[in-house]
């Protein structure tokens, strides 16, 4: 893996067996379906065939409390301690580092819950106008309670965060720092590890949000070095389920959120609700799915199949990417949102419209596209860069399930619409 300024570049260059990805997922075998191109893959992904096996099973299996003695429950138990060891190692953090929530608007809104009682008077975090709202509004709320909210912002005609920006804004009061891996509309790849390492030396935690880069592989998060990284498992691939790696002396210094009895247990103290048993096992198959594909493509288990498939899905994503933002970039009535480079950001492409995007969308529909129009809850960022946020934007998602013919169907169908 090569890492440049925050770009992770494959360094294999492997081909991508996308018949036997797209066997993988169920959905493409629905006869409904069929003749369908799936571009809104970031509000949510196709669920792989391994997370609904496991579902299954577990519904007709092991729909129990988990946790007894007797031997469906113990099975049960298994299978949710299965998920959290197997998806720890993949992401390269310890099992008990990584909890599992109902989504990660919620994980977020516990976790600045419990950086509220964190903060001390006079201390500040820092936010970004990029983010999505879940992974911003929570935390400008800690101002009703007297903390400093700073703000990172973007440029407003490319969309991006400037590292020296940052640097201006941190002092010895600022104790966190809040930002995204990549924005669900700008696009735009920023370098977790070299903002992290900035913020750790000027004494501030970090959160980043992970949730539109997660959905292009598993990077390894304890190497990133951020304290917590947050995404949803039904945008890699699983169940409706927010997943959330927070470092073990971060997690013990912030004051537990759940039961009293369940401080001592690092996955528990932020989840203060009774996890959802069934989701919680079938997450299990986001690992069986990356080993497979691992397994497929020559490489072999755990970590080692989670680096290979990241850097395979991510070389499919760009050689299908490039020539959709060729075309996007050199329509005149078309703003493209991001950068226009398909190796400095993820398939997930933003455009502002003359007109509506809702309705661009809905004329896309008959032509077989399933893309989206609006603001995305990227109301922050895209009116920063000038979008009217009554038009939006018409937003066209992918991930390495998509095939090339799609994104030739999706350019000759944007040319009758656009």
């Amino acid at each position: 893996m090569l890492a440049h300024r925050g770009l992770f570049l494959s360094a294999t260059q492997m081909t991508m067996d996308i018949a036997w990805v797209r066997s993988q997922f169920p959905a493409f075998e629905v006869p409904s379906l069929d003749g369908q191109a799936f571009f809104e893959n970031a509000g949510g992904s196709y669920t792989c065939r391994q997370v609904v096996d496991r579902q299954h099973r577990f519904y007709t299996e092991r729909k129990v409390q988990p946790y007894a003695p007797y031997d469906a429950s113990r099975k049960g138990g298994e299978e949710m301690d299965e998920a959290r060891s197997r998806l720890a190692a993949m992401l390269g953090v310890a099992t008990h580092e990584l909890s599992f929530g109902p989504s990660t608007t919620q994980n977020t809104y516990v976790l600045s819950q419990a950086v509220r009682r964190w903060l001390k008077p006079g201390e500040a975090i820092v936010v970004t106008n990029q983010d999505h709202e879940a992974n911003s509004g929570p935390w400008r709320r800690l101002a009703e309670e007297g903390v400093e909210v700073r703000e990172w912002q973007i440029d407003p005609e490319t969309g991006l965060l400037d590292p020296s920006d940052l640097e201006n804004l941190l002092d010895e009061n600022v104790r966190l720092l809040v930002f995204p891996h990549c924005s669900n509309v700008v696009g735009a790849i920023n370098d977790v590890a070299e903002i992290t390492s900035v913020a750790h030396a000027a004494g501030a935690r970090v959160v980043v949000d992970g949730v539109s880069y997660a959905p292009h592989g598993f990077l390894d998060v304890g190497a990133l070095g951020c304290d917590v990284y947050l995404f949803s498992a039904y945008k890699t691939y699983g169940p409706h389920q927010g997943l959330m790696v927070i470092r073990e002396d971060f997690g013990f210094d912030l004051p537990n959120q759940g039961h009293h009895f369940n401080g001592d247990t690092l996955y528990y103290r932020f989840t203060p609700a009774g996890p959802d048993h069934a989701q919680v096992a079938a997450c299990a198959g986001m690992a069986d799915y990356m080993e497979d594909f691992a397994a497929h493509h020559g490489g072999g288990p755990g970590a080692d199949a989670a680096r290979l498939a990241h850097d395979v899905m991510r070389d499919h994503e760009i050689a299908l990417l490039q020539p959709l933002l060729d075309y996007v970039a050199a329509k005149n009535s078309v703003r493209l949102i991001g950068p226009a480079d398909a190796a400095l950001r993820a398939p997930t492409v933003a455009m502002a419209l003359k007109g509506s995007a809702e309705d661009a969308a809905a004329t896309l529909a008959p032509h077989g596209i399933m893309a989206g129009g609006g603001d995305f809850y990227a109301g922050r960022p895209l009116g920063a860069m000038g979008v009217d946020l009554d038009a939006g934007v018409l937003r066209v998602s992918f991930v390495h399930y998509t095939q090339e013919q799609e994104v030739a169907k999706l350019i000759a169908a944007l040319d009758q619409v656009l």
